[in-house]
């Protein structure tokens, strides 16, 4: 699918967990043709000087409304003076968009589906589990994070599975206290004593945690796709700034990815 630039309105920004924001944008021609997995490069508004644009996940999209949600942490400047950014008022304005950039899920045949998400790493996954869901493969969603109020996914998850995500959360909110990948490790396990072992497995979040996971499926004999996360420039693969090493050699995560086979990724 060839690149859009399109100029998108925001509808709102609303804080939805500690230092969690969800944007909705008016992009119709993106939003018609996204897939799961591809993200977008913003030109953020009241940024001019800062000329290089910044990718974002796309949490959800409505092809019929013609709108995208992105799911973003405050973390430094940019990302700070999002969150100023309204439908209406003294920050109101439009967001310039190229998108649909990158690859996508993979998950052709699957029967039975793992995915995994730790912290706003659970948004990337989410048009993946409406997909899957809608082919009508069984599918099991673990989220981590580090409070309950950081599961900021999580009622969505529930109201798609028929069976509610497994929750981890550093401090016990909620769930199993610590990290989310003793989840994993149960999950693999009890589908596989149970006859019935998962055959795709999809992980979106700190590379820590990616690693983990991706040591583990290969362990089970799942094949494992991740969603890398890294800064970029250009975002259409000219700069290098994005690159993985894989055992292919260094690969651009903007084009050649952001999903990549978890096997050939060289941690």
């Amino acid at each position: 699918m060839a690149h859009v630039n399109e100029r998108a309105r925001i509808l709102g920004n609303a804080k939805v967990g500690p230092n969690l924001y969800l944007m909705t944008l008016e992009a119709p021609d993106i939003a018609v043709s996204i897939e799961p997995g591809q993200f977008v490069h913003m030109k953020v508004p009241g940024m001019e000087a800062h000329i290089l644009r910044r990718p974002f996940s796309v949490y959800a999209r409505d092809a019929a409304a013609g709108t995208l949600e992105i799911l973003y942490q405050a973390v430094g400047f940019g990302s700070a003076h999002m969150t100023g950014l309204e439908a209406d008022g003294p920050f109101a304005g439009e967001a310039e968009l190229i998108g649909p950039v990158g690859n996508t899920w993979h998950p052709a045949g699957a029967r039975r589906a793992l995915l995994v998400g730790g912290g706003v790493g659970a948004a990337p996954l989410f048009m993946l589990t409406e997909s899957l869901v809608a082919a009508g493969v069984r599918t099991d969603v673990v989220l981590g994070a580090q409070t309950e109020a950081a599961l900021t996914c999580r009622a969505r998850y529930e109201a798609l599975l028929a069976a509610p995500p497994r929750c981890a959360t550093d401090d016990g909110s909620f769930g199993r206290e610590g990290f989310c990948t003793t989840l994993v490790e149960e999950a693999l396990a009890e589908a596989a004593d149970a006859g019935e072992p998962y055959d795709y497995l999809a992980v979106c979040g700190p590379e820590p945690l990616m690693k983990i996971v991706a040591r583990m499926a290969a362990d089970a004999g799942v094949p494992c796709e991740v969603s890398m996360e890294k800064r970029m420039a250009c975002g259409v693969g000219a700069c290098l700034s994005c690159v993985v090493d894989t055992v292919d050699g260094k690969l651009r995560a903007c084009v050649d990815g952001p999903v990549f086979d978890a096997a050939k990724v060289v941690w």
